[in-house]
């Protein structure tokens, strides 16, 4: 006969049973009543058919109870295999993610799991599997984002100073404005909209060539939008054209939506028609430009990347008339997500401080 399980003492038969109660876990709740029969002095066996499990597994269950109590007894994920990379190794791995690969050099122009399989191989001898190089990369905290643009030929020092200094042009805003006038943040862009049309990435079986229609014409039209991210809320209007004229209804359209009393700050990029001397500026709106060549610092790129992957790609356009409606009917599809304007347009450095 085998011999009998030894369990501490600090927990009686009832307080285990009254923890199972308690607990949301279904197999913690298994464990605490197999050693509730065993504090109870119940059989081993008794204490098996009670969790659903053989005899060696509630001996297993004995140490985690004795070393950590109750809470040894939570489930666990299983911690796998011990990584091939030492602490060295993997600090250089996160070197290479982060500086990219040189096409020259690795003739590709983004990192895929075997590139980089393949270039640890190069650097430590080390085979590392497409599986366990993803599962190293997500522990050095890596994931695959959308990358925001930038501008091959921006100045990185203009950018920072905008970044730094735009606090203080806001004070300066809020200076000219009467005590007490709440300011909006607003920012303002055009997506051309036609009937070459992108296509995106789509669930598929494996080895099949998934396709979409994709058509050649080009009649177009173009989506003046805003959005104040703080207040969930957008502002847009379809345009044949980006021009002044536009550019000066869409300011208006903007100026209907900022709260009564409120002065509006639109952020915006020095486009022509963004600059113009002719531009007609409502009195709630004062426009703030961003540095020239700089799109990642307005996030209505990324609205406009959100709008076409969900609503608007692999799709053809039969006329004017539908690339009109369609957008118009994305745009509304946004506006009524405030949640997601939020999401994608909040920003530290705009509204962090």
């Amino acid at each position: 006969m085998g011999r009998p399980l030894a369990l501490r003492g600090d927990f009686t038969a009832v307080d285990l049973k009254r923890l199972a109660r308690q607990s949301r876990d279904a197999d913690r709740t298994r464990r605490l009543l197999a050693l509730a029969v065993i504090c109870d002095g119940g059989s081993r066996a008794e204490a098996a058919e009670t969790g659903g499990v053989g005899r060696q597994i509630v001996r297993d269950w004995a140490p985690r109870f004795n070393a950590e109590g109750p809470d040894g007894l939570i489930s666990r994920k299983p911690p796998g295999n011990p990584s091939k990379l030492d602490d060295g190794q993997r600090a250089a791995l996160v070197r290479i993610v982060e500086s990219g690969p040189l096409p020259a050099r690795d003739g590709v122009v983004r990192w895929r799991l075997i590139d980089l399989a393949a270039r640890v191989w190069e650097e430590f001898g080390i085979s590392v599997s497409e599986a366990r190089m993803s599962r190293e990369l997500k522990a050095l905290g890596f994931g695959k984002l959308s990358a925001r643009p930038r501008h091959f030929a921006q100045n990185e020092e203009a950018v920072a100073a905008f970044k730094k200094n735009f606090p203080v042009r806001l004070a300066e805003i809020r200076e000219t404005l009467p005590p007490g006038t709440e300011i909006e943040l607003w920012f303002q862009d055009e997506a051309r909209i036609g009937q070459k049309n992108k296509i995106t990435r789509r669930w598929a079986r494996r080895g099949t060539r998934p396709s979409a229609p994709h058509d050649q014409r080009t009649k177009s039209a173009y989506i003046f939008g805003a959005i104040c991210p703080k207040a969930g809320k957008g502002a847009g209007l379809v345009m044949p054209w980006c021009d002044t004229h536009a550019m000066t209804a869409h300011l208006a359209e903007i100026s209907r939506m900022v709260e009564p009393g409120a002065h509006a700050v639109v952020i915006l990029d020095q486009a022509g028609w963004h600059m113009s001397k002719a531009l007609v500026v409502p009195g709630n709106i004062t426009l703030l430009p961003l540095p020239p060549r700089s799109p990642e610092l307005n996030p209505v790129e990324n609205i406009w990347q959100y709008i076409r992957e969900n609503w608007l790609s692999n799709r053809v356009f039969g006329s004017y008339e539908d690339i009109v409606a369609l957008s118009c009917e994305a745009w509304n599809r946004l506006i009524d997500r405030p949640w997601k304007i939020m999401t994608i347009g909040l920003r530290d450095r705009a509204h962090g401080f």
